[in-house]
């Protein structure tokens, strides 16, 4: 596998929040799990001072971390490819990154995931290998669980969470950021930062709820929904957490609040 192929599923994870470390993991049919393509809801609400970081660097394309420069954000995938690679390598994860668009698909998944549905055609991975696995037979009436064998699947995943390095995925992202933003704008936010919505992100997926036992679950139409009301509310980041399994869910926060402690530090 070549230089360019060794693209470090890290930076992702800056960008995503932690979600994204385990594929999106979906109980629906993706086709009831999509959301807009594009921004087509009402923009958020304006995060608080305090959840944001006030954009770290310059917005638009031009220049980024020290002055060096970035390609334009249309002609960008295979420049952010290769200073992926430039960081230690996840061969095994390499092949799950949709390598078009790859930053504008990331703001847009980023952007959705505190909302109730995420853009499932514009993810910047592709869906975890394998079937999502259930206990029980919701036909035949028995109580319905996700599997702990379901779990399991995403455990290369947080494993290679763990071990990547923050502070290098941080500069990385701050060297990239004016494509960020300038994809953000794009997106319908003129006069909104990316890294505000990036932090929002995160804290709203680090108060998941953490489900000890068995997950229940229902399907009063074609597909399964969580049994309880209250975590069948939550936004799409959050189900999708919870659906990863207490175990899986806990390392990525633990990597999550390293990643926004790491961004909120740095400095314009």
């Amino acid at each position: 596998m070549n230089t360019k192929e060794k693209l470090l599923w890290a930076a992702i994870a800056v960008v995503l929040a932690g979600v994204g470390y385990a594929g999106y993991l979906y109980l629906k049919d993706a086709k009831e799990e999509t959301g807009p393509t594009e921004q087509t809801q009402a923009p958020p609400p304006e995060p608080p001072k305090e959840a944001g970081i006030e954009n770290p660097v310059p917005g638009g394309e031009g220049q980024g971390a020290a002055g060096k420069p970035l390609p334009a954000l249309g002609a960008s995938d295979g420049e952010f490819a290769d200073a992926l690679a430039q960081l230690a390598g996840q061969d095994s994860l390499a092949a799950l990154l949709v390598r078009e668009s790859i930053i504008r698909n990331i703001v847009v998944t980023v952007d959705n995931l505190p909302r109730a549905k995420v853009a499932v055609e514009r993810r910047p991975v592709k869906p975890t290998p394998g079937e999502t696995r259930i206990e029980g037979d919701a036909d035949a009436g028995e109580v319905t669980t996700l599997s702990v064998q379901n779990y399991a699947r995403y455990s290369p995943f947080v494993k290679a969470v763990g071990a990547t390095d923050t502070k290098e995925v941080v500069a990385l992202y701050f060297h990239w950021y004016p494509l960020f933003q300038k994809a953000y704008e794009d997106l319908g936010y003129p006069d909104r930062y990316f890294n505000d919505r990036l932090v929002a992100a995160m804290d709203d997926l680090l108060k998941a709820p953490e489900v000890e036992g068995p997950v229940r679950l229902v399907r009063p139409r074609v597909f399964f929904e969580f049994a309880d009301p209250t975590l069948e509310q939550r936004s799409a980041g959050q189900k999708l957490l919870i659906r990863m399994g207490l175990e899986n869910e806990v390392k990525v926060k633990a990597k999550l609040r390293e990643l926004r402690a790491a961004i909120a530090a740095r400095k314009p």
